[in-house]
C-alpha cells in the first residue's frame, strides 16, 4: 500500500491532507509543518502523524505533496528526491526556472514520478473541452481569452498575481492550443497594497497561429474563473467554478440590402452538463496512478517548467514593455 504525506499545511496543504485521508488504497502517514499547533491539530483530525521536521516524514513515505511557500520548493523537493520519494509539487514548480529544471532532472535521474499541481488541468471542463477539440468538433482555435480575478488573498506573500493566478491559464492555454508559444507580451502593475504585481494582461501567440489572452488581477471584489474560445465552428465558454461548458453556433440567413441593421442570424447555445468532481481529488488520483503504473502524470515536470518560463517572461515583458520571443 502506497504511503503518502503532505509537507506544508497552509490553505492548499490542508486540502491535500483532507483528500488523501479520503482516498482508498493508500496509507496517509502524516503531515509536516513548522507550526506545531496547527500540525498536531490536523494530525488528530485525520488520524495521522505529525512531523515538525519534514525530513523525518520523508523517511516514512513513498510519495509526498510539497505545499510549502514557492521559495522553499527547491530545497524541500531536492531532499525528497535524495530520499527516493515521488513528488507532487504545488504550482508554481519553483521560484526560478533553473531551480525547476534541476528538480525535474534530479527526479528523472532517480526514476521518480514528478507531478506539478496545476489543478485546473484536472477540472472536468478542461478535460472535456480538450477531448472535443481533439475530435475536431469545434474546428481549430482562433483565439482564447481567460479571466481569473478575485480580491487579494492574504495567504500569498512571496509571489505576485502572475505566478499565483495567471500561471493556471498559461498552462491551460498551452494545453488546449496543443502548441508552444512563439511570442509573449504582458502589461500590468501594482495598484493596491500587494508587494508584487496585482494585475496583468498577457497575450500569447502560439506557433500554430492561435492567440491567447490571459486577464488576471487581485483587485476585483468577486471571484471569476472562466475562459472563452473562438473556434472555426463554435464559440465555447468554460466556467471552471460551475464546471459548465456552453457551446454556441450561428446560422446567417439571407441579407436584406435595405435593412442592414437587422441581421437574419439564428443563434443556438447548447450547455454541456458534466458530473461535478473535485479537481484536487482527480489530481491526487492521477498522481497515485502515475506512480503505480509508471506512466506520466497529466501535468509533468516539463509542463511545470514551461509554465514558469512563460510566467517569468510575462514579468520581464511587463517590466521592459517589450515582446518576448521564443523562436
Amino acid at each position: 500500500m502506497l504511503k503518502v504525506g503532505v509537507i506544508g499545511i497552509g490553505a492548499m496543504g490542508k486540502n491535500h491532507a483532507r483528500v488523501y485521508s479520503e482516498l482508498d488504497g493508500i496509507q496517509f502517514v502524516g503531515v509536516s509543518d513548522l507550526n506545531e499547533e496547527v500540525g498536531t491539530a490536523l494530525a488528530r483530525k485525520f488520524n495521522c502523524g505529525y512531523y515538525k521536521d519534514y525530513r523525518e516524514l520523508l523517511k516514512e513515505v513513498d510519495a509526498v505533496t510539497v505545499a510549502v511557500p514557492t521559495s522553499f520548493h527547491h530545497k524541500v523537493g531536492m531532499d525528497a528526491v535524495e530520499t527516493g520519494v515521488h513528488i507532487l509539487m504545488e504550482k508554481p514548480l519553483a521560484h526560478t526556472i533553473e531551480e525547476g529544471k534541476e528538480l525535474v532532472r534530479a527526479a528523472r535521474e532517480k526514476g521518480l514520478t514528478f507531478a506539478v499541481g496545476h489543478i485546473e488541468r484536472h477540472n472536468p471542463v478542461v478535460g472535456q473541452t480538450k477531448k472535443l477539440l481533439t475530435e475536431g468538433r469545434f474546428g481549430s482555435i482562433i483565439t482564447m481569452a481567460s479571466r481569473r480575478v478575485s480580491n487579494f488573498p492574504a495567504r500569498i506573500r512571496d509571489v505576485g498575481v502572475i505566478m499565483d493566478l495567471a500561471v493556471h491559464d498559461i498552462d491551460i492555454a498551452r494545453y488546449l492550443a496543443g502548441s508552444e508559444v512563439s511570442e509573449l507580451y504582458a502589461a500590468g502593475g501594482k495598484s493596491g497594497a500587494c508587494e508584487f504585481e496585482d494585475h496583468a494582461t498577457i497575450v500569447l501567440k502560439f506557433m500554430n497561429g492561435t492567440v491567447g489572452i490571459v486577464d488576471t488581477n487581485w483587485l476585483t471584489p468577486m471571484r471569476v474563473r472562466e475562459m472563452t474560445l473562438t473556434c472555426e465552428k463554435n464559440l465555447i465558454k468554460i466556467d471552471y467554478m460551475a464546471q459548465s461548458i456552453d457551446i454556441s453556433s450561428s446560422k446567417l440567413g439571407e441579407l436584406d440590402d435595405m435593412n442592414l441593421y437587422k441581421l437574419p442570424m439564428e443563434m443556438e447555445t447548447v450547455s454541456v452538463g458534466l458530473r461535478k468532481e473535485e479537481p484536487l481529488k482527480l489530481q491526487l488520483k492521477d498522481f497515485i496512478s502515475a506512480i503505480e503504473t509508471g506512466s506520466d502524470p497529466l501535468v509533468t515536470g516539463d509542463d511545470g517548467i514551461m509554465a514558469i518560463t512563460l510566467a517569468q517572461a510575462a514579468l520581464e515583458s511587463m517590466c521592459t514593455n517589450s515582446t518576448i520571443s521564443f523562436r
